[in-house]
């Protein structure tokens, strides 16, 4: 991870408390520009945040397994779906299925993902700033301004917009 990226996620664990106060507030206000205001910063964060130098949430956090990206993923590594539940997932305390093990297992040491083209939909959805009604998601993109140095830098921009 670059020095940049550890200093944005720095700055997010400082605002941790103001961050989670807004996602609050602008949740209940719901502004009408929120979706479009998130859209053109996810944007602008991702235009100078390489994933590629970072990996944080292939390293940090696993993302929920569905029946149909186990299938998918399964028949993509020759494995029956069993032998890839057994091999690489577990229930979590919500019963969910998650990786066994972090760092993600199909990360490799150049930070690509062994299993792009058929990876998890949690994974393909993540950091979850690209949604409609994005207060509903503001709790979560909160969390995630925590690993992904992305979505750090997007709160930044929520707070200098909506203070």
């Amino acid at each position: 991870m670059t020095p940049e990226y550890r200093k944005r996620l720095a700055k997010a664990r400082q605002n941790e408390a103001a961050n989670k106060k807004l996602a609050g507030r602008l949740k209940k206000k719901k502004p009408g520009d929120l979706d479009r205001f998130i859209n053109e910063e996810d944007e602008a964060a991702f235009e100078c945040t390489d994933c590629l130098q970072c990996a944080n949430c292939c390293k940090t956090t696993g993302p929920k397994f569905t029946d149909r990206d186990i299938d998918r993923i399964a028949g993509h590594l020759g494995l029956k779906a069993s032998l890839f539940m057994q091999r690489y997932l577990q229930k979590d305390e919500d019963g969910d299925l998650v990786l066994q093990t972090l760092p993600c297992p199909f990360l490799d040491a150049d930070n690509y993902c062994s299993i792009y083209e058929v990876r998890p939909k949690a994974c393909a959805d993540y950091p979850h700033t690209r949604h409609r009604k994005m207060y509903k998601h503001l709790s979560l993109m909160q969390r995630n301004s925590l690993i992904c140095p992305a979505v750090a830098l997007i709160f930044v921009k929520l707070r200098e917009h909506y203070a």
